[in-house]
């Protein structure tokens, strides 16, 4: 009787797991993210990668670019914590409904 409860809890843990290894991604991003425009700050030249190939950028535009792209990522985390938060609530109730029917299967 149980076992459709477990299978959900199951599915609902893996997904739990998948958006927090998404999260703390998108969190190393945004680190690096704030390292970089420390450092722009920092100096006089500025360089962008592209593919394989190392361009000199104006350093303004570059800054603008690496805030848009940190507000970016700001937003996917707070987005990620929302999801995290409402899969953690989903997992706590079936779990209670999986033990409460094992307590009654126990009875029984």
């Amino acid at each position: 009787m149980t076992s459709p409860k477990i299978n959900e809890l199951q599915l609902l843990q893996q997904n739990l797991e998948n958006i927090v290894a998404q999260k703390q991604q998108v969190q190393v991003q945004l680190m690096e993210l704030e390292s970089a425009l420390k450092e722009l700050n920092n100096t006089d030249k500025a360089y962008k990668i592209i593919g394989k190939i190392m361009f000199s950028s104006p350093k303004e535009s570059l800054s603008k670019e690496l805030s848009e792209k940190k507000e970016i990522a700001q937003v996917r985390i707070k987005n990620f914590k929302q999801q995290e938060e409402r899969l953690q609530q989903n997992v706590e109730e079936i779990q209670k409904e999986v033990m409460e029917e094992l307590k009654q299967e126990k009875k029984e």
